[in-house]
């Protein structure tokens, strides 16, 4: 009885031989275990697989590019518009109105606006912050000047890139640091008897220091480094003339300083940028 069963044990049973009465061979492709150790022939699922990348390690690979845009796309993102670029449009539109108003109104009128609206040492002292809001509304100059240009083109650019909120506050940062900063200066030199009494009223208004800001700004956020050196090249060279010629003293250091706000301020902008949560992003 242990010889028969010993020889049982022993006997290869039906389902482990083939046909010929041999082993039967190694299971292989999608039917082999899948244990350690084991290797599987590749199939087309896995070569459909391989073929593309998945969409978790696209997703936390390198974030999308931005569309290609045709030419006259590129050119129109340049220009303000009530969508891309709320904040300067409706800003171009009040300073187009108030131009308009000290162009043909009348005046006397107008000139008692100016005055009201002038950031001397004597409005600064009485309404600080009406005389600083309403500085800003005016435009001071001719309508092709660079400021005019430069609030277009400068606030335009930094608005698509950082927001409508952040290209304000750098305006109102560079426009408000630069006029009190000089007007106290201006205060102290008349106190030391530097400077006659009439300098306490004389007329300060415009926006040219919150352009020279945002202008500053923008060349920080720019992707392309060679337009970015040489935008700020530009702007210090401008800058640097008029200190030279020193027609003005006030506003040619009210000037410098708006500009250093606004390269004072690249450290926050460009962390900003690389969050990638800029409201209207551009690829330059």
């Amino acid at each position: 009885m242990r010889t028969t069963a010993r020889a049982a044990r022993t006997r290869p049973t039906e389902r482990d031989t083939g046909a010929s009465g041999g082993p039967s061979p190694a299971p292989s492709g999608e039917d082999a275990p899948r244990g350690e150790g084991s290797t599987r022939t590749p199939g087309p699922a896995d070569a459909r697989q391989g073929a593309r990348p998945g969409r978790a390690e696209s997703r936390r690979g390198t974030p999308p590019q931005p569309p290609h845009l045709p030419p006259h796309r590129h050119l129109a993102r340049l220009l303000p518009d009530p969508k891309g670029t709320p904040f300067t449009f409706c800003y171009l539109l009040l300073l187009v109105a108030t131009t308009l108003l000290t162009e043909f109104g009348d005046p006397e009128v107008v000139g008692r606006w100016l005055a009201g609206s002038s950031t001397d040492v004597q409005n600064l002292s009485k309404e600080p912050l009406f005389v600083l809001v309403a500085s800003a509304m005016f435009y001071n100059g001719p309508l092709l000047a660079p400021v005019a240009f430069g609030f277009v083109f400068a606030l335009t650019g930094l608005e698509r890139r950082v927001g409508g909120w952040r290209t304000a506050a750098v305006f109102v940062a560079g426009h408000v640091l630069a006029t009190l900063a000089t007007q106290l200066t201006v205060a102290a030199a008349v106190a030391l008897d530097h400077l006659p009494e009439s300098s306490l009223s004389r007329l300060d208004y415009g926006i040219s220091c919150g352009v020279l800001a945002c202008a500053g700004a923008l060349a920080g956020v720019l992707r392309v480094v060679w337009a970015r050196w040489l935008l700020l090249g530009a702007l210090a060279t401008l800058v640097v003339a008029d200190l030279v010629t020193l027609k003005d003293p006030v506003t040619d250091w009210s000037h410098l300083l708006a500009l250093l706000t606004g390269i004072a301020l690249w450290l926050p902008l460009r962390r900003y940028q690389r969050q990638g949560s800029a409201a209207h992003p551009h690829p330059a």
